[in-house]
Formats: structure tokens, C-alpha cells, sequence
């Protein structure tokens, strides 16, 4: 069932553009590795173009454990996802 429920929610951000170009976790074929491929290529781009780069790592470490379940509700519902939906999530 989650399966299901995680391809219809996706597939609607997807469709409604509601998930950054930027997003690599908890999506196919992105991950934290291409994440850091995309950055170092980047930054080797900006750098052999004499730019300056700048960087701030953050640990988010077991992030997804720590969300307000009352926030996510609330940034569904503000997507549009409501109902029978927003109720199984909320409950699960």
C-alpha cells in the first residue's frame, strides 16, 4: 500500500511542479550521491571559470524522523492533498 500511495503522491508533485529540480533524496535515480556529483560539478565549472565558491555542509542526520507531523499535514493539505489520502498518511 505504501508503494502505491508514494508513486500517486509523487507523480502528482511531479506533475504540478511542486518538487524542486534540486530534490535528489527519495526520488529514482537521485540520491545523495548524484547530489554530490551534481555539486562537485559545479563547483569544478566555477572554479575553471576563476568564480569563487563557497560552501556549508549541513548533517540532517534521521531528518525524516524528526518532522513535525502537524507541519506536514498543513504543507500536504497547502498541495492539495486532502481527504481519504491526507487521512491514511496522517494515520500511518
Amino acid at each position: 500500500m505504501e508503494r502505491v500511495i508514494v508513486v500517486v503522491v509523487l507523480d502528482y508533485l511531479k506533475s504540478h511542479k511542486l518538487i524542486s529540480p534540486q530534490q535528489h533524496g527519495f526520488l529514482a535515480h537521485r540520491s545523495t550521491v548524484s547530489n554530490l556529483l551534481k555539486s562537485i560539478n559545479d563547483w569544478t565549472v566555477a572554479i575553471n571559470n576563476k568564480h569563487s565558491v563557497m560552501i556549508a555542509h549541513n548533517n540532517y542526520a534521521k531528518a525524516v524522523d524528526c518532522v513535525s507531523h502537524k507541519k506536514l499535514m498543513n504543507k500536504l493539505q497547502a498541495y492539495s492533498i486532502t481527504g481519504d489520502l491526507l487521512n491514511w498518511i496522517k494515520y500511518y
